[in-house]
Protein backbone atom coordinates (compact mmCIF):
# COMPACT_ATOMS: atom_id res chain seq x y z
CA UNK A 1 0.00 0.00 0.00
CA UNK A 2 1.00 3.58 -0.90
CA UNK A 3 1.53 6.47 1.77
CA UNK A 4 1.32 9.38 1.20
CA UNK A 5 1.43 12.50 2.85
CA UNK A 6 -1.91 14.36 1.89
CA UNK A 7 -4.32 12.74 -0.44
CA UNK A 8 -7.05 15.21 -2.36
CA UNK A 9 -10.13 13.92 -3.57
CA UNK A 10 -11.46 16.12 -6.33
CA UNK A 11 -9.89 18.03 -9.10
CA UNK A 12 -12.05 21.43 -8.75
CA UNK A 13 -11.21 23.57 -6.41
CA UNK A 14 -9.42 20.77 -4.71
CA UNK A 15 -6.38 21.59 -7.06
CA UNK A 16 -5.86 24.61 -5.57
CA UNK A 17 -5.05 22.73 -1.80
CA UNK A 18 -2.83 20.39 -4.08
CA UNK A 19 -0.63 22.88 -5.85
CA UNK A 20 0.76 24.35 -2.30
CA UNK A 21 1.10 20.79 -1.16
CA UNK A 22 3.37 20.47 -4.27
CA UNK A 23 4.90 23.45 -3.26
CA UNK A 24 5.83 22.58 0.16
CA UNK A 25 7.90 19.13 -1.62
CA UNK A 26 5.25 16.92 -0.13
CA UNK A 27 4.15 13.13 -1.41
CA UNK A 28 0.62 13.73 -2.61
CA UNK A 29 -2.02 11.81 -4.42
CA UNK A 30 -4.62 13.26 -6.18
CA UNK A 31 -7.89 10.81 -6.74
CA UNK A 32 -10.91 11.82 -9.55
CA UNK A 33 -13.68 10.06 -11.14
CA UNK A 34 -13.55 12.41 -13.49
CA UNK A 35 -13.96 14.76 -15.68
CA UNK A 36 -10.55 16.09 -15.12
CA UNK A 37 -11.34 19.84 -14.07
CA UNK A 38 -14.30 19.61 -11.68
CA UNK A 39 -18.27 20.40 -11.92
CA UNK A 40 -17.87 23.96 -12.38
CA UNK A 41 -15.77 23.74 -15.68
CA UNK A 42 -17.56 20.48 -17.15
CA UNK A 43 -20.79 20.53 -15.97
CA UNK A 44 -21.45 23.56 -14.15
CA UNK A 45 -21.01 27.12 -14.05
CA UNK A 46 -18.48 27.51 -17.34
CA UNK A 47 -21.11 25.50 -19.96
CA UNK A 48 -24.17 26.86 -18.79
CA UNK A 49 -23.15 30.30 -18.92
CA UNK A 50 -21.55 29.73 -22.38
CA UNK A 51 -24.97 28.80 -23.89
CA UNK A 52 -26.63 31.21 -21.53
CA UNK A 53 -24.75 34.39 -23.35
CA UNK A 54 -26.80 33.80 -26.58
CA UNK A 55 -29.78 33.50 -24.77
CA UNK A 56 -29.39 36.86 -23.28
CA UNK A 57 -28.88 38.31 -27.09
CA UNK A 58 -31.78 36.43 -28.34
CA UNK A 59 -34.38 38.41 -25.60
CA UNK A 60 -32.31 41.70 -26.00
CA UNK A 61 -33.51 41.49 -29.51
CA UNK A 62 -36.73 40.61 -29.03
CA UNK A 63 -37.01 43.41 -26.44
CA UNK A 64 -35.44 46.29 -28.81
CA UNK A 65 -38.28 47.48 -30.16
CA UNK A 66 -38.91 49.48 -26.65
CA UNK A 67 -35.70 51.66 -27.63
CA UNK A 68 -37.21 52.01 -31.09
CA UNK A 69 -35.45 49.47 -32.84
CA UNK A 70 -37.33 47.10 -35.03
CA UNK A 71 -35.27 43.89 -34.70
CA UNK A 72 -36.35 39.87 -35.77
CA UNK A 73 -34.58 36.84 -35.06
CA UNK A 74 -34.41 35.04 -38.00
CA UNK A 75 -32.96 31.45 -36.96
CA UNK A 76 -31.36 30.28 -33.92
CA UNK A 77 -28.56 27.31 -34.36
CA UNK A 78 -28.99 25.36 -31.70
CA UNK A 79 -26.79 22.53 -32.76
CA UNK A 80 -23.76 25.14 -33.40
CA UNK A 81 -24.46 26.88 -29.48
CA UNK A 82 -24.10 23.33 -28.03
CA UNK A 83 -21.48 22.35 -30.09
CA UNK A 84 -19.58 25.52 -29.43
CA UNK A 85 -19.94 25.22 -25.98
CA UNK A 86 -18.83 21.03 -25.80
CA UNK A 87 -15.52 21.68 -28.23
CA UNK A 88 -14.26 24.94 -25.51
CA UNK A 89 -14.99 22.87 -22.36
CA UNK A 90 -13.04 19.26 -23.99
CA UNK A 91 -10.27 21.70 -24.98
CA UNK A 92 -9.52 22.88 -21.48
CA UNK A 93 -10.30 19.41 -20.07
CA UNK A 94 -8.24 17.69 -22.26
CA UNK A 95 -5.52 20.01 -21.01
CA UNK A 96 -5.93 19.40 -17.50
CA UNK A 97 -6.30 15.90 -17.48
CA UNK A 98 -3.09 15.24 -19.95
CA UNK A 99 -1.36 17.75 -17.10
CA UNK A 100 -2.53 15.53 -14.59
CA UNK A 101 -1.33 12.30 -16.25
CA UNK A 102 2.01 13.58 -16.61
CA UNK A 103 2.69 14.96 -13.68
CA UNK A 104 6.22 14.27 -11.69
CA UNK A 105 5.56 15.96 -8.58
CA UNK A 106 2.08 14.38 -7.49
CA UNK A 107 0.15 11.07 -8.79
CA UNK A 108 -2.96 10.80 -10.11
CA UNK A 109 -5.17 8.04 -9.64
CA UNK A 110 -8.44 8.15 -11.94
CA UNK A 111 -11.13 6.59 -10.77
CA UNK A 112 -13.74 6.44 -8.08
CA UNK A 113 -12.43 6.06 -4.67
CA UNK A 114 -13.85 5.29 -1.43
CA UNK A 115 -12.81 4.92 1.84
CA UNK A 116 -11.98 1.28 3.63
CA UNK A 117 -10.60 1.92 6.58
CA UNK A 118 -9.06 4.95 8.66
CA UNK A 119 -7.39 7.30 6.37
CA UNK A 120 -7.45 4.02 3.25
CA UNK A 121 -8.92 4.94 0.44
CA UNK A 122 -9.30 2.12 -3.03
CA UNK A 123 -9.31 3.21 -6.07
CA UNK A 124 -9.34 0.64 -9.10
CA UNK A 125 -8.43 -1.93 -6.71
CA UNK A 126 -5.72 -0.16 -5.19
CA UNK A 127 -5.77 1.07 -1.69
CA UNK A 128 -3.76 4.02 -0.78
CA UNK A 129 -3.52 5.72 2.55
CA UNK A 130 -2.76 9.62 3.95
CA UNK A 131 -1.79 11.29 6.71
CA UNK A 132 -3.80 13.67 5.79
CA UNK A 133 -6.98 13.87 3.34
CA UNK A 134 -9.06 16.69 1.51
CA UNK A 135 -12.10 15.86 0.41
CA UNK A 136 -13.59 18.18 -2.35
CA UNK A 137 -15.37 15.46 -4.14
CA UNK A 138 -18.36 17.47 -5.01
CA UNK A 139 -21.97 17.36 -5.91
CA UNK A 140 -24.26 15.97 -7.80
CA UNK A 141 -28.01 16.82 -9.20
CA UNK A 142 -30.49 15.19 -6.37
CA UNK A 143 -33.20 13.17 -8.15
CA UNK A 144 -36.40 13.14 -6.07
CA UNK A 145 -38.67 10.13 -5.59
CA UNK A 146 -40.84 10.52 -8.12
CA UNK A 147 -43.10 7.84 -9.14
CA UNK A 148 -42.09 6.63 -12.30
CA UNK A 149 -39.16 8.40 -13.30
CA UNK A 150 -37.57 5.78 -13.30
CA UNK A 151 -39.66 4.56 -16.06
CA UNK A 152 -39.12 7.78 -18.03
CA UNK A 153 -35.72 9.37 -20.07
CA UNK A 154 -35.49 12.94 -17.99
CA UNK A 155 -32.40 15.20 -18.61
CA UNK A 156 -30.61 17.15 -15.27
CA UNK A 157 -28.60 20.35 -15.61
CA UNK A 158 -25.55 17.93 -16.30
CA UNK A 159 -27.17 15.53 -19.20
CA UNK A 160 -29.28 19.03 -21.24
CA UNK A 161 -25.79 19.78 -21.91
CA UNK A 162 -25.33 16.74 -23.99
CA UNK A 163 -28.10 17.69 -26.05
CA UNK A 164 -28.07 18.16 -29.76
CA UNK A 165 -31.33 19.09 -30.94
CA UNK A 166 -33.71 21.51 -29.34
CA UNK A 167 -36.64 20.26 -27.61
CA UNK A 168 -40.02 21.16 -28.99
CA UNK A 169 -41.49 21.60 -25.25
CA UNK A 170 -39.67 21.25 -21.99
CA UNK A 171 -41.28 20.33 -18.04
CA UNK A 172 -38.27 21.79 -15.81
CA UNK A 173 -39.53 20.43 -12.48
CA UNK A 174 -37.63 23.07 -9.84
CA UNK A 175 -37.91 26.42 -9.96
CA UNK A 176 -34.62 27.92 -8.13
CA UNK A 177 -31.21 28.58 -9.40
CA UNK A 178 -30.76 25.74 -11.86
CA UNK A 179 -34.30 25.64 -12.73
CA UNK A 180 -34.79 29.56 -14.10
CA UNK A 181 -31.24 29.52 -15.71
CA UNK A 182 -32.16 26.68 -17.85
CA UNK A 183 -36.32 27.69 -18.03
CA UNK A 184 -34.49 30.85 -19.54
CA UNK A 185 -32.12 29.67 -22.07
CA UNK A 186 -34.44 26.96 -23.33
CA UNK A 187 -37.12 29.34 -23.91
CA UNK A 188 -34.48 31.63 -25.97
CA UNK A 189 -34.25 29.03 -28.56
CA UNK A 190 -37.61 28.42 -29.00
CA UNK A 191 -38.51 25.73 -26.87
CA UNK A 192 -42.12 25.59 -24.98
CA UNK A 193 -41.15 26.04 -21.61
CA UNK A 194 -42.82 25.07 -18.51
CA UNK A 195 -41.35 25.45 -14.81
CA UNK A 196 -43.09 23.64 -11.72
CA UNK A 197 -42.08 24.55 -8.16
CA UNK A 198 -43.57 23.05 -5.02
CA UNK A 199 -43.05 26.54 -3.33
CA UNK A 200 -45.42 29.62 -3.86
CA UNK A 201 -42.37 31.18 -6.01
CA UNK A 202 -39.53 30.75 -7.42
CA UNK A 203 -36.06 31.14 -6.20
CA UNK A 204 -36.74 31.11 -2.49
CA UNK A 205 -33.21 32.17 -1.29
CA UNK A 206 -33.73 35.69 -2.57
CA UNK A 207 -36.03 38.81 -1.64
CA UNK A 208 -39.70 37.92 -2.15
CA UNK A 209 -39.76 41.10 -4.37
CA UNK A 210 -37.37 39.89 -6.50
CA UNK A 211 -38.68 36.56 -6.76
CA UNK A 212 -42.23 38.44 -7.58
CA UNK A 213 -40.00 40.52 -10.42
CA UNK A 214 -38.64 37.20 -12.18
CA UNK A 215 -41.42 35.46 -12.42
CA UNK A 216 -43.46 38.11 -13.92
CA UNK A 217 -40.83 38.72 -16.43
CA UNK A 218 -40.18 34.82 -17.19
CA UNK A 219 -43.86 34.44 -17.10
CA UNK A 220 -44.05 36.60 -20.75
CA UNK A 221 -41.97 33.48 -22.12
CA UNK A 222 -43.18 30.52 -20.31
CA UNK A 223 -45.51 29.02 -18.09
CA UNK A 224 -44.76 28.75 -14.19
CA UNK A 225 -47.09 26.58 -12.74
CA UNK A 226 -46.06 27.43 -8.13
CA UNK A 227 -47.90 25.69 -4.79
CA UNK A 228 -47.42 22.08 -7.16
CA UNK A 229 -46.26 18.64 -6.11
CA UNK A 230 -44.77 16.38 -8.90
CA UNK A 231 -46.44 13.04 -7.72
CA UNK A 232 -46.23 10.76 -11.36
CA UNK A 233 -44.15 10.67 -14.05
CA UNK A 234 -44.98 8.13 -17.37
CA UNK A 235 -44.60 8.09 -20.86
CA UNK A 236 -47.85 8.89 -23.15
CA UNK A 237 -48.30 8.87 -27.12
CA UNK A 238 -44.67 10.00 -27.41
CA UNK A 239 -44.49 12.74 -24.40
CA UNK A 240 -43.79 12.28 -21.05
CA UNK A 241 -46.64 13.71 -18.81
CA UNK A 242 -46.31 14.74 -15.32
CA UNK A 243 -48.96 14.36 -12.99
CA UNK A 244 -49.23 17.34 -10.05
CA UNK A 245 -51.41 17.80 -7.00
CA UNK A 246 -51.53 21.28 -5.96
CA UNK A 247 -50.30 21.65 -2.61
CA UNK A 248 -52.97 23.86 -0.75
CA UNK A 249 -56.56 22.05 -2.52
CA UNK A 250 -55.27 18.31 -3.56
CA UNK A 251 -56.51 18.75 -6.78
CA UNK A 252 -54.68 16.86 -9.61
CA UNK A 253 -53.34 17.82 -12.97
CA UNK A 254 -51.22 16.38 -16.05
CA UNK A 255 -49.06 18.77 -18.23
CA UNK A 256 -47.21 16.94 -20.88
CA UNK A 257 -44.17 17.65 -23.17
CA UNK A 258 -40.95 16.00 -25.25
CA UNK A 259 -38.46 16.52 -22.54
CA UNK A 260 -38.53 17.18 -18.77
CA UNK A 261 -35.40 18.27 -16.74
CA UNK A 262 -35.16 17.75 -13.08
CA UNK A 263 -33.76 20.44 -11.10
CA UNK A 264 -34.50 20.26 -7.38
CA UNK A 265 -31.34 20.51 -6.14
CA UNK A 266 -27.95 18.52 -5.15
CA UNK A 267 -26.40 16.38 -3.04
CA UNK A 268 -22.73 16.02 -1.89
CA UNK A 269 -20.77 13.00 -3.30
CA UNK A 270 -20.16 12.27 0.56
CA UNK A 271 -21.51 8.84 -0.39
CA UNK A 272 -19.58 7.56 -3.04
CA UNK A 273 -16.88 7.85 -0.54
CA UNK A 274 -18.30 6.40 2.03
CA UNK A 275 -16.99 8.76 4.38
CA UNK A 276 -18.13 6.84 7.58
CA UNK A 277 -15.92 4.15 6.75
CA UNK A 278 -12.94 6.77 8.05
CA UNK A 279 -15.04 7.88 10.49
CA UNK A 280 -16.31 11.21 8.59
CA UNK A 281 -19.68 12.25 9.96
CA UNK A 282 -22.20 14.06 7.53
CA UNK A 283 -25.69 15.89 8.42
CA UNK A 284 -29.05 14.25 7.25
CA UNK A 285 -29.10 15.61 4.29
CA UNK A 286 -25.35 13.79 3.30
CA UNK A 287 -23.32 16.65 3.53
CA UNK A 288 -19.68 16.37 5.14
CA UNK A 289 -20.07 17.84 8.78
CA UNK A 290 -17.07 20.55 9.40
CA UNK A 291 -16.20 23.41 11.71
CA UNK A 292 -15.10 27.54 11.40
CA UNK A 293 -11.78 25.41 10.34
CA UNK A 294 -13.58 23.75 7.82
CA UNK A 295 -11.99 20.03 9.30
CA UNK A 296 -14.51 17.35 9.42
CA UNK A 297 -15.20 15.12 12.25
CA UNK A 298 -11.77 13.06 11.72
CA UNK A 299 -8.92 14.45 12.85
CA UNK A 300 -6.66 15.08 9.74
CA UNK A 301 -9.23 15.29 7.29
CA UNK A 302 -10.73 18.11 5.59
CA UNK A 303 -13.69 19.00 3.51
CA UNK A 304 -14.41 21.90 1.40
CA UNK A 305 -16.78 23.08 -1.49
CA UNK A 306 -19.87 21.45 -2.38
CA UNK A 307 -18.68 18.63 -0.59
CA UNK A 308 -19.60 20.07 2.89
CA UNK A 309 -23.04 22.04 1.55
CA UNK A 310 -21.75 25.26 2.88
CA UNK A 311 -21.79 27.59 0.05
CA UNK A 312 -22.35 26.17 -2.79
CA UNK A 313 -20.80 28.25 -5.38
CA UNK A 314 -17.40 27.80 -6.92
CA UNK A 315 -15.90 31.32 -5.98
CA UNK A 316 -16.57 30.23 -2.52
CA UNK A 317 -15.15 26.56 -2.69
CA UNK A 318 -12.07 28.43 -3.90
CA UNK A 319 -11.84 30.29 -0.86
CA UNK A 320 -12.06 27.90 1.04
CA UNK A 321 -9.15 25.69 -0.43
CA UNK A 322 -7.35 28.26 0.47
CA UNK A 323 -8.08 28.07 3.80
CA UNK A 324 -8.07 24.66 4.03
CA UNK A 325 -4.32 25.20 2.07
CA UNK A 326 -3.48 27.46 5.07
CA UNK A 327 -4.41 25.57 8.23
CA UNK A 328 -3.80 22.52 7.07
CA UNK A 329 0.35 23.09 5.65
CA UNK A 330 1.09 26.03 8.39
CA UNK A 331 -0.66 25.39 11.09
CA UNK A 332 -2.93 28.35 10.56
CA UNK A 333 -6.03 29.16 12.60
CA UNK A 334 -8.22 30.78 9.83
CA UNK A 335 -12.05 31.08 9.98
CA UNK A 336 -14.38 30.12 7.10
CA UNK A 337 -16.51 33.45 6.47
CA UNK A 338 -19.79 33.15 5.22
CA UNK A 339 -20.89 36.75 6.14
CA UNK A 340 -20.02 38.53 2.35
CA UNK A 341 -19.93 35.84 -0.17
CA UNK A 342 -21.83 37.02 -3.51
CA UNK A 343 -23.71 35.00 -5.96
CA UNK A 344 -25.71 35.25 -9.14
CA UNK A 345 -28.85 33.87 -10.94
CA UNK A 346 -28.17 33.82 -14.63
CA UNK A 347 -31.99 34.16 -15.45
CA UNK A 348 -33.36 36.69 -17.60
CA UNK A 349 -33.47 39.61 -15.57
CA UNK A 350 -30.30 38.62 -13.58
CA UNK A 351 -30.41 38.63 -10.14
CA UNK A 352 -27.68 39.39 -7.76
CA UNK A 353 -27.21 39.42 -3.66
CA UNK A 354 -24.90 39.32 -0.84
CA UNK A 355 -25.55 38.94 2.83
CA UNK A 356 -28.64 39.30 4.73
CA UNK A 357 -32.45 38.97 3.51
CA UNK A 358 -34.37 41.86 5.03
CA UNK A 359 -36.44 38.91 6.99
CA UNK A 360 -33.22 37.76 8.13
CA UNK A 361 -31.87 41.31 9.14
CA UNK A 362 -34.75 42.07 10.65
CA UNK A 363 -34.72 39.32 13.06
CA UNK A 364 -30.99 40.56 14.67
CA UNK A 365 -30.68 43.83 13.59
CA UNK A 366 -32.80 47.54 13.84
CA UNK A 367 -32.46 48.01 10.25
CA UNK A 368 -32.55 50.97 7.19
CA UNK A 369 -33.43 50.09 3.74
CA UNK A 370 -33.11 51.92 0.76
CA UNK A 371 -34.44 50.70 -3.02
CA UNK A 372 -33.23 52.12 -6.22
CA UNK A 373 -34.74 51.34 -9.38
CA UNK A 374 -32.89 51.41 -13.01
CA UNK A 375 -34.88 54.06 -14.03
CA UNK A 376 -33.55 56.85 -10.94
CA UNK A 377 -30.09 56.51 -12.69
CA UNK A 378 -29.34 58.30 -15.84
CA UNK A 379 -28.10 55.05 -17.60
CA UNK A 380 -30.64 52.75 -16.12
CA UNK A 381 -33.32 55.61 -17.99
CA UNK A 382 -31.32 55.18 -21.21
CA UNK A 383 -31.61 51.60 -21.13
CA UNK A 384 -35.09 52.28 -20.75
CA UNK A 385 -35.13 49.75 -17.90
CA UNK A 386 -38.42 49.65 -16.59
CA UNK A 387 -38.15 46.79 -14.09
CA UNK A 388 -35.16 46.13 -12.19
CA UNK A 389 -34.27 47.56 -8.96
CA UNK A 390 -31.84 47.31 -6.24
CA UNK A 391 -32.32 46.76 -2.56
CA UNK A 392 -29.96 47.68 0.19
CA UNK A 393 -30.15 46.75 4.05
CA UNK A 394 -27.71 48.54 6.48
CA UNK A 395 -27.47 48.52 10.76
CA UNK A 396 -29.02 51.51 11.69
CA UNK A 397 -26.74 52.36 14.28
CA UNK A 398 -23.45 51.51 12.84
CA UNK A 399 -24.42 52.25 8.88
CA UNK A 400 -23.05 48.47 8.67
CA UNK A 401 -24.08 47.03 5.48
CA UNK A 402 -25.61 43.67 6.10
CA UNK A 403 -27.09 42.68 2.79
CA UNK A 404 -27.85 43.97 -1.11
CA UNK A 405 -29.57 42.80 -3.41
CA UNK A 406 -30.05 43.65 -7.01
CA UNK A 407 -32.55 42.25 -10.11
CA UNK A 408 -31.38 43.47 -13.52
CA UNK A 409 -29.14 44.30 -16.19
CA UNK A 410 -25.19 43.33 -14.94
CA UNK A 411 -26.60 42.48 -11.63
CA UNK A 412 -23.41 39.86 -10.89
CA UNK A 413 -21.00 42.61 -12.30
CA UNK A 414 -22.35 45.41 -9.92
CA UNK A 415 -22.85 43.59 -6.38
CA UNK A 416 -18.75 43.22 -6.71
CA UNK A 417 -18.56 46.58 -5.53
CA UNK A 418 -21.08 46.01 -2.53
CA UNK A 419 -18.85 42.77 -2.09
CA UNK A 420 -15.83 44.53 -1.46
CA UNK A 421 -17.17 47.05 1.12
CA UNK A 422 -18.54 44.70 2.68
CA UNK A 423 -15.31 42.52 3.30
CA UNK A 424 -13.00 45.22 4.19
CA UNK A 425 -15.50 46.70 6.90
CA UNK A 426 -18.88 46.80 5.11
CA UNK A 427 -19.55 50.46 6.44
CA UNK A 428 -21.43 52.20 3.55
CA UNK A 429 -19.20 55.37 3.63
CA UNK A 430 -17.05 53.38 1.64
CA UNK A 431 -19.69 53.21 -1.04
CA UNK A 432 -21.09 56.99 -0.17
CA UNK A 433 -17.55 58.54 -0.18
CA UNK A 434 -16.06 56.89 -3.39
CA UNK A 435 -16.65 58.91 -6.65
CA UNK A 436 -18.90 57.07 -9.31
CA UNK A 437 -18.96 57.58 -12.99
CA UNK A 438 -21.65 60.10 -14.41
CA UNK A 439 -23.83 58.13 -16.29
CA UNK A 440 -22.80 54.84 -15.41
CA UNK A 441 -24.94 51.89 -14.54
CA UNK A 442 -22.42 51.37 -11.15
CA UNK A 443 -24.30 54.85 -9.48
CA UNK A 444 -27.41 52.43 -8.78
CA UNK A 445 -25.45 51.75 -6.06
CA UNK A 446 -25.16 54.76 -4.68
CA UNK A 447 -28.65 55.96 -5.36
CA UNK A 448 -30.21 52.51 -3.50
CA UNK A 449 -27.56 53.23 -0.44
CA UNK A 450 -29.17 56.96 -0.62
CA UNK A 451 -32.62 56.38 0.04
CA UNK A 452 -32.02 54.39 3.14
CA UNK A 453 -35.28 54.89 5.43
CA UNK A 454 -36.46 52.97 8.52
CA UNK A 455 -38.07 49.60 7.75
Amino acid sequence: MKYYDVIIVGSGAGTIVLEEVVAQGLKAALVDKGPAGGTCLNLGCIPSKMIIYPADRIVEIQEAKKLGIEAIVNSIDFHSIMSRMRKNIKIEHDRIKEAFLHADDFDFYEGEGHFVDDYTIEVNGEKIKGGKIVLASGSRPFIPPIKGLDNVHYLTNESALHLTKKPESMIIIGGGYVGVEFAHFFAAMGTTTTIIEMADRLVLSEEPEIAALLQKKLSKRMEIITGVVAEEVKNANGQVVVQVKEVTTGKLREISAQQILIAVGRRSNADLLKVQNSGVDTDNKGFIKVDEYLRTSKENIWALGDANGQQMFTHMANREAEIVAENMLHDAKIKVDYNAIPHAVYSYPQIASVGLLEASARERYNILVGKSRYLDIAKGEAMMEEDGFAKAIVEKSSGKILGFHIIGPSAPELIQEVTNAMSSGGNIDEISNAIHIHPAITELIQSTFGNLEDA
